[in-house]
């Protein structure tokens, strides 16, 4: 009997932890289809009278914010695929590929986890600069390529690798460019699905770099493009609602199409690791 009332008591405080979690979200929603004015009501209504997409078409047609969605579907998409190109290569190599002063080098990269991201920024700049990278989307790109901590997940991850199990396919003759493609990278699959969220979400919803190194409003992602809206818009709730549902819907969907995925990564590399 206590267990099953302690079992009700848990339940029914998650429900109400995920309630909480999501009525921002849900209230979002439900502005951006409220009719102009509507959302700054006191008190504000839960659920529209009258549903209406106008705010949607005005993004994209009156306000060209398709143009701010594409920019940032591409930065995120380019982000995500060489993150896991270059980060699987490097974590795969400091785990089991043997090269002098491999402990050390790894020693000094865990060092900059401890080292805030801001202060990276004035000279990552200067050096896309000096590059002619700055105002481009490339430049945008860089500082997603490759990360510490996405080095040191698919490493963990990776020492689970039997060596047994590579160095028959040395004997075998295979390259390691053919190893990883064909016995590392299904192995890892996992953490790569995890990572790929991670850096996904990260590229994605990131305005403090994209504000710092564009300065074309065609190459603006969709945050700094919305930020850049709410100065001339700030009083029509309903349609920076819909803006801000058009920046969470991408990274939702993603999260719920691979949460299977990115939990089991997450699990696996914890006991792993």
């Amino acid at each position: 009997m206590k267990r099953t009332t302690a079992s009700i008591l848990l339940h029914v405080a998650l429900g109400i932890g995920a309630v909480l979690t999501l009525a921002p979200l849900l209230w979002m929603l439900s502005a951006s289809l409220m009719p102009s004015g509507d959302a700054n009501a006191f008190p504000p209504p839960l659920i529209p009278r009258k549903v209406t997409l106008e705010h949607y078409a005005d993004l994209f047609t009156r306000l060209s914010l398709a143009r701010s969605f594409a920019n940032s579907l591409i930065v995120a998409v380019s982000a995500t695929l060489l993150s896991l190109v270059i980060n699987g290569m490097a974590g795969y190599a400091f785990a089991k590929l043997r090269f002098q002063g491999r402990e050390a080098v790894f020693r000094v990269l865990l060092t900059a986890l401890i080292i805030p991201g801001q202060v990276g920024m004035l000279p990552l700049f200067l050096l896309l600069k000096s590059m002619g990278l700055v105002n481009t989307t490339v430049g945008v790109i860089v500082p997603f390529m490759a990360g510490v901590f996405g080095i040191f997940m698919i490493r963990q991850y990776a020492l689970s690798i039997p060596d047994d199990l590579l160095d028959a396919a040395r004997v075998d003759g295979a390259g390691e460019l053919r190893i990883f493609a064909t016995i590392v990278v299904p192995v890892l699959q996992p953490i790569l699905v995890t990572l790929a969220v991670f850096t996904f979400l990260s590229a994605w919803n990131d305005f403090m770099w994209p504000l710092i190194v564009l300065s074309d409003d065609a190459k603006y992602t969709l945050p700094v493009a919305l930020a850049s809206l709410s100065g001339e818009h700030v009083q029509d709730t309903e349609l920076m609602m819909a803006g801000s549902m058009l920046t969470v819907l991408p990274v939702v969907v993603l999260f719920i199409a691979l949460q299977r995925a990115y939990i089991r990564g997450v699990m696996m590399g914890s006991v792993k690791g």
